[in-house]
């Protein structure tokens, strides 16, 4: 069929991989840094002109990259709002991230809708910081000169497929991007205008919401460019995940998603209802400390370094002689526990060894995302193996004990840039189906991740155990928490 491109505009960087359209072998990449200026204290800034996003691919794309492509699939980080006036015109910088600002927007949205199950009913998920509804809505109590002139809204993945196709009347987005904003429910299929107006205080433009293998339009040089997606829904695809299939990521938070037929609606607001890159759902499960739990234990030790911890855990045995963190370092998410704090439990003067520390913080991390995977679970999700990712997976205390605490099989892929290729198999879907060679229903099978495969295997009883004790210390903490 030819070559295609998938482009990944994450909050730091842009990453291009040119692919064999029929293969999906990568021919050659690309990548560049946001030219970002980082606020007072470091940190990543929650307002980024999305200007920067263009000069950031356009340096990414040089040295003839997109030489010989066809078609181009653009994913993007999530969370993001680009607010434009009736013109088109940025009418301030796009709101980005996981934005603390907005904490009290979310709270006021909850309760103006009429509670977290209210919320759940309409869209698939409960008003959080990141949201785009909950910008919006401490857009109009915080900047409301800006909030009025506010005539459309895209996400950054729709405003860069814009920009691509030179800034037509027609703006689109897909099911997966639509269904992280709070203002579309991936269970209808629609948009719901008047929690746009719940918090903007006026209506806006939307996006169209087309098919995942439809194109968004063709560049005034002939490029083909795909629907766009989220860069989770992106990194799903790229990875190759079907039914059966759930990914855990492992960064500070940490995140369970699956493959499902359905879309979940969680009274508890646990589960967020997202829409996946191939016209199936993507409920997700997130814990807000995942990785930030071990560094905190490295530090509590005087560990230099996550891979000496890992070879001071690994001098232990599963159950840590009866040490269990409850790693709720920042509060939790899942379960619904936001002002509590960490627990050690077990010290006995035996326990109280460096590596059964260091063993009792990766047993209470992965058992809070084996917590979070049993609420999809409990949901009828079905688990068959899961995907680990980031860059703590590559841990050998992860790997010896994530299989028997999942209770299933563990597979470790080799660090790529999956939602960038992830966006170019979309791109190669919508250019075989523009050429009649592909069906819409059918994404083209391309060669999936080079990975480690880890079995429970005789461990999964003893895993079964390390995990029930620590059920038994969460329930004894929290009762009912879950």
């Amino acid at each position: 069929m030819g070559i295609v491109a998938g482009l990944d505009s994450s909050p730091d960087f842009t990453r291009i991989v040119v692919c064999d359209s029929d293969t999906g072998a990568v021919l050659r990449q690309g990548y560049a840094p946001h030219p970002l200026e980082s606020p007072e204290g470091g940190g990543r800034p929650a307002d980024v002109d999305p200007q920067v996003w263009l000069l950031s691919l356009g340096e990414a794309a040089g040295g003839g990259l997109l030489e010989g492509v066809q078609a181009i699939g653009v994913s993007a980080q999530a969370n993001s709002v680009v607010p434009l006036d009736a013109q088109g015109n940025t009418v301030r910088p796009a709101m980005v991230g996981g934005d603390k600002r907005s904490q009290v927007a979310a709270a006021d949205l909850i309760d103006a809708l009429g509670g977290r199950e209210a919320w759940a009913q309409a869209v698939g998920s409960v008003p959080q910081t990141g949201q785009p509804v909950t910008k919006l809505r401490w857009l109009a109590r915080t900047e409301p000169e800006a909030a009025a002139r506010t005539a459309v809204l895209l996400q950054a993945h729709d405003w860069l497929v814009w920009q691509l196709l030179g800034r037509p009347a027609r703006r689109t987005t897909d099911r997966g991007g639509a269904s992280g904003t709070g203002y579309w429910s991936a269970a209808t299929g629609g948009y719901r205008p008047d929690l746009v107006e719940l918090a903007l205080g006026h209506q806006a433009m939307l996006p169209e919401v087309i098919g995942p293998a439809d194109a968004a339009g063709t560049t005034p040089e002939g490029l083909l460019i795909s629907a766009g997606t989220g860069e989770t829904q992106a990194a799903a695809f790229g990875l190759g995940i079907g039914l059966g299939d759930a990914v855990v990521s492992l960064g500070a938070s940490g995140s369970v998603m699956a493959v499902h037929p359905e879309a979940l609606v969680d009274q508890y607001g646990m589960i967020t209802s997202l829409a996946d890159a191939t016209g199936m759902h993507l409920p997700v499960v997130t814990t807000l400390n995942a990785v930030r739990a071990v560094r905190g234990t490295a530090e509590l030790l005087g560990v230099p370094d996550l891979e000496s911890l890992s070879e001071l855990a690994m001098k232990s045995t599963p159950g840590s002689h009866g040490l269990v963190l409850l790693p709720y370092l920042e509060g939790e998410r899942t379960p619904n526990l936001p002002h509590t704090a960490g627990t050690l439990a077990g010290l006995r003067r035996e326990s109280m060894r460096p590596e059964h520390g260091a063993r009792a913080a990766f047993e209470g991390m992965l058992c809070g995302l084996a917590d979070a995977l049993d609420v999809l679970r409990g949901r009828g999700v079905d688990v068959r193996r899961v995907f680990l990712l980031g860059a703590a997976a590559e841990l050998p205390a992860v790997q010896a004990a994530a299989p028997a605490l999942f209770g299933t099989q563990v597979v470790v892929p080799q660090p790529a840039d999956y939602a960038a290729i992830g966006s170019a198999r979309q791109a190669a879907w919508a250019l075989g189906v523009s050429q009649g060679t592909l069906d819409p229903r059918t994404p083209p099978v391309w060669q999936g991740a080079v990975a480690q495969v880890l079995e429970p295997g005789e461990e999964l009883a003893v895993g079964q155990a390390v995990r029930q004790q620590y059920v038994s210390v969460r329930e004894q903490t929290h009762p009912g928490a879950l």
